[in-house]
């Protein structure tokens, strides 16, 4: 993640944005503000399955449609800006098309235990999501929601499967949709 970090703060790759890093591998967000300065981190839950690219559709899915596989958090660099999800809760939209996004973690399911597995000190039991990014109501609220509120931000998502220099290191820059598709920022 550090490699990442200073590579963007170097290259001024954010376009002076906010931005976060997600590591996949060890089911951690990190935000930074404009100047690339440390905000906070926190542990995160994500997509159930392993791999970079999602799904093609994906975002068009109803939820009960989407098997097991295909609940990936994609690799790559995003364009995001804060809004609402269908119920009115604010969110960081990702990648909207797909519909991926960061939010505060869900708890209506019980036996999805998902505070506690936000609480262990292991990587291990936090893949549970269909591919969003769950993070602690404070870490949103009193991190994510100021920094990010009102204003298009960067969220770089690091891969597990390919390598870093094949998500970022190569030119030219795309910012890339949750399918690995490119597209205009």
């Amino acid at each position: 993640m550090s490699t990442v970090a200073a590579w963007v703060r170097e290259t001024a790759d954010s376009q002076g944005l906010p931005f976060l890093i997600i590591d996949k591998v060890s089911a951690q967000v990190v935000a930074y503000d404009r100047q690339g300065r440390l905000l906070g981190a926190a542990p995160a839950l994500l997509g159930l399955a392993r791999g970079d690219i999602s799904p093609p559709g994906i975002g068009q899915r109803p939820l009960s449609a989407i098997t097991p596989e295909d609940r990936i958090t994609p690799a790559g660099r995003f364009l995001a800006a804060t809004g609402e999800n269908l119920g009115g809760k604010a969110i960081l939209w990702i990648d909207y098309d797909a519909a991926l996004s960061l939010h505060p973690v869900i708890t209506t399911r019980a036996a999805d235990r998902r505070l506690q597995r936000l609480a262990t000190t292991t990587a291990d039991d936090n893949r549970i999501s269909y591919g969003c990014v769950n993070v602690p109501v404070k870490f949103f609220d009193e991190i994510v929601q100021p920094a990010f509120k009102g204003t298009v931000s960067v969220v770089y998502i690091l891969p597990e499967v390919r390598s870093l220099a094949e998500v970022f290191f190569t030119a030219p820059r795309a910012v890339t949709s949750a399918s690995g598709r490119a597209v205009k920022p």
